[in-house]
């Protein structure tokens, strides 16, 4: 089974260990850039006006991604990994799925997450209701240092 391993990363911990699981498992690795990066005033999650927090009060927003994955009929499974914001995934999140919900149908889509404080909310919930002929996976948080057999072992229970 091939596997691809995508992730949105605002300060560079998801990317971290989205390169980790990755290269655990021989994955593909495809960040979910923005098309405006975010600087850390748009992160500002204690201050309404700041852009991360306008996206995340408004169910509708979906920021512009920066490309598009080349070749999703290759994969099986798509891990899809971010930083848990207002106890969800991230506005661009539901960008990506929204724009590949075509080239994901009948695969496996699993999620994961960093965080620091909460788990994963309901973010499967919500993702599998934006990919509906996708199988959403429960997923993981994965925060601290994973070993790679850690990784592994998780991973292909969910591929």
């Amino acid at each position: 089974m091939s596997a691809l391993v995508t992730y949105f990363s605002a300060t560079g911990t998801t990317a971290r260990v989205a390169r980790e699981l990755a290269g655990a498992i021989g994955a593909d690795l495809f960040e979910i850039a923005p098309e405006r990066p975010y600087t850390p005033a748009d992160l500002d999650w204690n201050n309404k006006s700041s852009r991360s927090s306008r996206e995340m009060a408004d169910e509708g927003s979906r920021p512009a991604i920066a490309g598009r994955v080349d070749s999703m009929d290759a994969y099986d499974t798509v891990f899809v990994g971010f930083p848990i914001w207002w106890y969800v995934e991230p506005r661009i999140i539901d960008t990506f799925l929204e724009t590949e919900a075509h080239d994901l149908a009948g695969k496996t889509v699993v999620p994961f997450a960093t965080s620091g404080g909460s788990g994963l909310g309901r973010a499967p919930e919500r993702m599998a209701a934006l990919v509906p002929e996708a199988t959403v996976l429960e997923g993981r948080l994965l925060n601290g240092r994973l070993d790679a057999d850690e990784l592994r072992a998780w991973a292909e229970g969910a591929m």
